[in-house]
């Protein structure tokens, strides 16, 4: 899979106007959300392996069709990115795609999955859409003009991560212990635990959103590919937050992510790191 443009810093800002882009991309989120849940939890869902033994369903594949479809309509100038289908067209502005963030989850009939979207403009994500339709959750950022979610009543809210300014204080979550331990990493894991106030694995998308609403100071994990978290980054970003790979670069190809409330970040980066010089 071919990453997207190498990128300027991620906080480098944006002086175009992102508006019809971000339309379109929950444009794109709504459309996603009425093929998902057309399928969601049904018993005859059809349910592939593919190669890299990761699952793949009938809804990942005709959600992803149908946003190359808009996308083709809508901008066809630009580039794509997606879990399903691959890389096609120009990397310069990059629509980023994972229709069915979590489909072990969907799979499974537990409603903790998510539609992520990005575009990203030279190598930087600029726009993210995360439709979690299952939980009737969404959240959206654009360069620029912060980061939102939707409420119960109808309206929407703006997001800002949490003032915890003390690691000791902090409420973290990770993807597992088992992918911790894959990449060598399971002792930093057990030093993160034992060095914050509480630590959970709540998995996938919904951790990063809890971040940017302020609930949680620190997630992180390992195995993430480009459109596991170009939707993400503007969200954290605009929501006050930071968004790295586990050694402190702005990289949506490392296969690692640290997303922080932006105050910890240098902390968590040094207690994280801690093990290289010890190991």
């Amino acid at each position: 899979m071919t990453s997207p443009a190498t990128a300027s810093a991620w906080s480098t800002p944006f002086d175009g106007d992102l508006t019809d882009d971000l339309r379109l991309a929950l444009r794109l989120a709504d459309a996603a959300d009425a093929v998902t849940m057309a399928r969601f939890d049904a018993a005859d869902l059809d349910v592939q392996v593919k190669a890299d033994a990761s699952h793949v369903t009938e809804a990942d594949l005709a959600t992803e069709r149908v946003l190359r479809e808009l996308l083709s309509a809508e901008r066809a100038g630009d580039g794509i990115l997606g879990e399903e289908y691959g890389t096609s067209g120009d990397a310069a502005r990059q629509w980023i795609i994972d229709p069915i963030d979590g489909t072990a989850n969907y799979l499974k009939g537990i409603p903790m999955w998510t539609t992520l979207i990005a575009l990203a403009i030279d190598g930087v994500p600029r726009v993210g859409v995360a439709s979690q339709p299952a939980l009737g959750r969404r959240w959206w950022a654009a360069s620029g003009q912060g980061a939102w979610t939707n409420t119960a009543d109808g309206g929407t809210r703006r997001l800002g991560v949490s003032g915890v300014d003390a690691v000791a204080d902090a409420s973290v979550s990770f993807q597992s212990l088992a992918q911790w331990d894959e990449v060598g990493r399971a002792a930093d894991l057990l030093r993160l635990s034992r060095a914050v106030w509480r630590d959970r694995g709540y998995g996938d998308t919904w951790p990063y959103m809890l971040l940017a609403e302020g609930r949680l100071e620190l997630v992180a994990e390992f195995g993430v590919k480009e459109y596991d978290i170009a939707a993400l980054v503007p969200i954290i970003h605009e929501a006050g937050g930071r968004f790295t790979d586990i050694d402190g670069a702005d990289s949506l190809s490392s296969r690692s992510s640290l997303a922080t409330n932006g105050r910890l970040h240098d902390d968590f980066l040094s207690l994280l790191g801690a093990s290289s010089a010890t190991s």
